[in-house]
């Protein structure tokens, strides 16, 4: 996306990314639908273009594309995915807990640097892992 935006003015990426999705929705894969408006882009960064919920607009900026023509482009991208079968089930969230509990043993050196006898400080910090 960086890229096209660096390439194209401001109505010219809105005429873009509408003729992305229409050609996304006219059978076209990702990259032959930028290539057809004439971009060179990424297989990734069309799927963002097309996954991306602020070409509906907000308070801020207006819509450059409709919620029926998003919500059929997300609707194709998955019947796409099933056809290929690549859909696949989430991966389940590890609970991610911080270490609480540390342990410093008394410090053997002293450096004249206070910047050094700091990070010789921290070095000698030690997380206790609980079981």
């Amino acid at each position: 996306m960086k890229y096209l935006e660096e390439q194209l003015t401001e109505t010219l990426k809105i005429s873009v990314v509408r003729r992305i999705f229409k050609g996304y929705l006219s059978g076209l894969a990702y990259v032959a639908a930028a290539e057809a408006v004439g971009i060179k882009i990424s297989h990734p960064s069309v799927k963002r273009i097309l996954q991306n919920k602020r070409y509906l607009g907000d308070k801020y900026y207006p819509a450059i594309i409709d919620q029926e023509t998003f919500e059929r482009a997300e609707a194709e991208r998955f019947k796409r995915q099933r056809k290929l079968g690549r859909i696949f089930p989430d991966k389940p969230v590890a609970e991610c807990r911080p270490a609480t509990k540390f342990i410093m043993p008394k410090a053997g050196k002293i450096f004249n640097d206070p910047f050094k006898q700091a990070e010789y400080a921290y070095s000698l910090i030690e997380s206790e892992v609980e079981k």
